[in-house]
């Protein structure tokens, strides 16, 4: 939740003009901004070879929801990807592996794809539950879907005492984290569709080490938060690979 309308427009502008300057070639970019400058990274998207998707949806499809944006709404807006699940919305905003696997659903009836959020807060990580965390979160937000709808899944794996603190998962705990999320894939649906199914990094990744974070064999991409909000930053991160 950062910006006002101009100094989005001002983000968004420089964002198209790095691209513009540096090129990704080896990466997908998505902007996820707030819902209500979404129409201004669609026109940003239409100029520049990057996709948009929304911070949240609605579990409800329309109606006396006041507040709320469902995914037919993003659909209408050309919005091609959604967060779901971030772990400060099931924080602040008590949502759960249930309303998730809802959310989930109603994305994928829009041909909207979800980048699910999983990950273990810091007395999770210390009791080493990390794995059984993450276990739970992703087979009760994702394990009912079938083959096909799962290979339109994005995972994010979001440490989440490394989120805002300035500390890092290291190289080899998130391969470690990244590499069992992939084994439950294996699990449920086979080895062919789990190496298909992208895995995001989300913690502090950044300018200086997302090249590291990369580099390892599970990890395929990052979910960027206070480093996006920096234009030259953030194509610097896209450029990683």
């Amino acid at each position: 939740m950062n910006k006002s309308f101009t100094e989005a427009d001002d983000l968004l502008f420089a964002i198209k003009e790095e691209l513009a300057k540096n090129p990704v070639k080896n990466a997908e970019v998505i902007i996820c901004p707030p819902a209500i400058y979404l129409e201004l990274a669609t026109d940003v998207a239409e100029e520049s070879e990057v996709n948009v998707g929304s911070q949240n949806v609605s579990k409800f499809d329309n109606g006396a929801y006041t507040g709320e944006v469902s995914a037919s709404m993003l659909a209408s807006m050309e919005v091609a990807y959604c967060i779901v699940g971030h772990s400060e919305r099931r924080k602040y905003f008590g949502e759960n592996n249930q309303d998730l696997a809802i959310k989930v659903n109603k994305l994928l009836d829009e041909d909207i794809s979800p980048i699910y959020c999983c990950g273990e807060v810091l007395e999770e990580r210390e009791a080493e539950n990390q794995f059984t965390v993450v276990e739970k979160q992703i087979s009760e937000g994702l394990f009912h879907l079938n083959t096909e709808e799962i290979e339109n899944i994005v995972i994010a794996y979001e440490p989440v005492w490394a989120i805002g603190t300035g500390k890092t998962a290291t190289g080899a705990q998130a391969q470690e984290m990244h590499a069992f999320i992939r084994s439950l894939l294996a699990k449920k649906y086979g080895d062919a569709v789990a190496n298909n199914v992208t895995i995001l990094y989300g913690g502090s990744c950044n300018a200086n080490n997302a090249k590291e974070l990369f580099a390892n064999p599970d990890v395929d991409g990052g979910l960027i938060g206070g480093a996006s909000l920096k234009a030259e930053d953030f194509i610097k991160i896209a450029n990683s690979f």
